[in-house]
């Protein structure tokens, strides 16, 4: 067996071991991310993560596995939403289908990530989601998701806001109409009036996914609208604040820091959240 068998040999071990052991009950986190970081690809002992940089299998095993994942200002399930959106959109596969089986056993549905995916070609470029589809398709068949699992190209739309949507056309047809038409014609009719109409997820994670995104490109100019238009959909201050912390990890400290004035300057000119009674 030469060695470009036996790599895609234990490329084949890696992915079934962090399959299985991602569903065996009562597998605790730290087991998990010690199996993680022992069956990257490409890391068959005795060479791997440990081998190259003990430091950073150190940091991966008890910080961010086993520290950042459980702080409790952002659900486990919403930490995958923003975790995905990142790989995809930097197109990070490596990484994709051990995070893509978390995010599965953490509650994101099937077609949640499916529209994920679709939402971020729009968002983060069509090559980056359509890399990402072959990292979901594989995980899919290996726990049984079909298609009949997934949204359909077309389908009923969510209701829409006519006079936000009117006026957020007017704006852009104001500053942009004579600068490139035709990206103000597709952001109205293949954007707003469709991918964000779509209901295979919700628009508060919609919005996570966008600025998520937005963050990890390093697109600040971007944030104030759709993190508005998040924290309408339901995104707490508190949530918002938590993504930045799982950003950092993912998306890099430089992209949040960067991010961070945004943030702030929004959280102050929104009007204080209504205590529960």
């Amino acid at each position: 067996m030469n060695n470009i068998d036996n790599k895609r040999t234990a490329s084949r071990m890696m992915r079934v071991t962090t399959a299985l052991l991602c569903c065996i009950p009562g597998l605790g986190l730290a087991d998990q991310a010690a199996a993680h970081v022992k069956n990257l690809p490409g890391a068959a002992a005795p060479s791997g993560m440990k081998a190259a940089a003990p430091a950073l299998e150190h940091y991966t095993h008890d910080l961010l596995l086993g520290d950042v994942w459980q702080r409790p200002g952002l659900s486990p399930r919403d930490r995958s939403i923003v975790t995905l959106t990142v790989l995809i959109a930097r197109d990070q596969s490596t990484e994709l289908p051990f995070y893509l089986r978390r995010a599965l056993d953490n509650g994101v549905k099937p077609s949640e990530i499916s529209e994920i995916i679709t939402h971020l070609a729009f968002y983060a470029g069509w090559a980056n989601a359509t890399a990402a589809t072959n990292a979901a398709a594989t995980v899919f068949a290996e726990r049984g998701i079909a298609a009949d699992q997934l949204p359909a190209a077309k389908v009923r739309h969510l209701p829409l806001d006519k006079q936000s949507e009117e006026k957020r056309a007017a704006m852009v047809e104001e500053n942009f109409g004579k600068v490139a038409p035709g990206v103000v014609k597709y952001t109205t009719d293949a954007l707003f009036r469709d991918l964000w109409l779509r209901p295979g997820l919700a628009p508060r994670d919609r919005s996570i996914v966008t600025v998520s995104a937005l963050v990890a490109g390093g697109q600040v100019a971007q944030i104030s609208f759709h993190l508005n238009r998040a924290m309408d959909s339901g995104l707490t201050e508190k949530e918002a604040g938590e993504m930045l912390t799982q950003l950092a990890f993912y998306a890099g400290w430089p992209n949040v820091f960067s991010a961070m004035a945004v943030f702030k300057e929004v959280f102050a000119q929104r009007p204080p959240a209504v205590s529960a009674r």
